[in-house]
């Protein structure tokens, strides 16, 4: 399931350009709204279809509930997390925008404490090797704190919230679509909420950002967002942040292939770093001795999956 998690920051790694395109015709929590309004119109039809498969109710009571419950909370964070990111990439460059964003390859281990779960010193050593690797990949200069940085320290927090959210409420159903679906509905009325109140939109605006929000929506949102979900599903969550940390290394080659930017020596050695760190945090565990077992259970994705 790790291969979906890669595939999903592939995706996202390709989404700067977009999202970078839409700030020149819209404000923050206008493309926020838009893309993920599209999101939802295309993953909860086909969440309620493929729980009625076989003829039967699409999800039980119970199930139903906890799938509503976990696209709330899940939508909320990823609300939050999006605005801030959109917003604090105007104010701030995007190499550090990106460095700083991606810390939650620390901030995933550290929550995990809080919920029991304690990653063994392999992990701590490959989440700080992805905290080398995405500086050398994305910061130029120095790390002076300004206002965009700030949103996008808080961006990379509320995104550490978002990914437990996931691996929390994605073990409770097989629906994974419409927990999706749900999370981007949940994510676009609190977006929209933010237009209504703090912005003007306007369709003519909306509609020159129309390849950006198409993007955006059907690829980042719709797909790897879903990704996202679906890989979690079976990935210890320190892990899979480290894995989609490679959003980085996929910007880079993004740029290279697309804009034909070349990478510096500096960011080569950081891409080699990152790939390492998440190549590292796979490999299967040693059972040394039976108390052990307690550390190998945490991290259960390295034998091969988490029931």
């Amino acid at each position: 399931m790790s291969l979906l998690l890669v595939l999903a920051a592939m995706i996202w790694g390709a989404a700067f350009v977009a999202q970078s395109e839409g700030t020149k015709y819209v404000e923050a929590c206008t493309f926020v709204c838009t893309r993920y309004v599209l999101s939802a119109a295309i993953l909860i039809p086909l969440g309620l279809i493929a729980g009625r498969k076989g003829g039967k109710m699409p999800l039980r009571r119970a199930e139903f509930k906890h799938v509503l419950t976990g696209g709330a909370v899940c939508g909320v964070f990823l609300a939050l997390a999006s605005l801030s990111q959109q917003v604090g990439i105007e104010t701030t460059t995007a190499g550090k925008a990106g460095f700083i964003t991606a810390l939650y390859v620390v901030g995933v281990p550290l929550l995990g404490l809080f919920f029991g779960r304690r990653p063994g010193l392999r992990i701590w050593f490959c989440a700080l090797l992805g905290v080398i690797g995405l500086y050398l990949i994305s910061v130029k200069e120095g790390l002076a704190i300004g206002k965009g940085d700030a949103l996008m320290i808080l961006c990379a927090v509320i995104f550490s919230f978002q990914i437990m959210s996931v691996d929390r409420f994605s073990k409770g159903t097989d629906n994974l679509l419409l927990l999706a679906g749900l999370q981007f509905l949940t994510t676009a009325a609190v977006s929209g909420i933010g237009m209504l109140l703090f912005e003007t939109p306007r369709w003519a605006d909306i509609s020159a950002a129309a390849l950006p929000i198409l993007y955006a929506g059907v690829m980042s949102g719709a797909v790897g967002y879903t990704l996202q979900i679906l890989g979690q599903k079976y990935t210890d969550p320190a892990i899979a942040s480290l894995i989609m940390s490679l959003e980085a290394v996929f910007s880079a080659l993004t740029g290279l292939i697309v804009l034909h930017e070349r990478m510096t020596g500096r960011e080569i050695i950081g891409s080699a770093v990152l790939f390492s760190a998440v190549i590292l945090a796979q490999l299967p565990a040693k059972k040394h001795a039976a108390g052990t077992e307690k550390s190998i259970k945490t991290n259960r994705f390295n034998t091969g999956g988490r029931t």
